[in-house]
């Protein structure tokens, strides 16, 4: 199945059927998105316990760690 065939499919559907499709699609892009953040929570996490992460309030600083 293409991804336009599965447009075509959802064109056929009624309001309420593209309704519900709609609110699943956002319902799985959040779970997504949700993963997506605690994966990379997780992953700062392990760079601050073996002392990879840098913190600074100085900008100047903050911009040559960015430039680095």
């Amino acid at each position: 199945m293409t991804f336009s065939d599965v447009v075509e499919g959802i064109k056929s559907l009624s309001n309420d059927e593209k309704h519900e499709i709609h609110l699943l699609l956002q319902q799985y892009l959040r779970e997504e998105r949700r993963d997506e953040m605690y994966a990379n929570a997780q992953s700062s996490q392990i760079e601050q316990q073996k002392g990879e992460l840098k913190f600074s309030s100085d900008i100047k600083e903050l911009r040559q760690l960015i430039e680095d």
